[in-house]
């Protein structure tokens, strides 16, 4: 199954997905930091494995196309 579809929820609409793209967008804008570094962080300390890293990177590749 694909984990985009698993990340929206089942919900394959366009709102589902534009709705995401807003909350990635305030995130984006609120997020302060290195994010390199937060992400070294949460590896180290275990609460993302490399397993779920390479899962989010390869979501974030699909997503890149629609927040451009």
């Amino acid at each position: 199954m694909n984990p985009l579809f698993n990340v929206l929820g089942g919900q394959t609409s366009n709102n589902g997905m534009l709705q995401m793209i807003q909350q990635f967008k305030q995130f984006q804008q609120n997020f302060k930091g290195d994010p390199k570094a937060e992400v070294e962080k949460l590896l180290q300390s275990g609460r993302v494995s490399q397993e779920q890293l390479n899962q989010a990177q390869q979501m974030a590749r699909q997503l890149q196309q629609f927040l451009r």
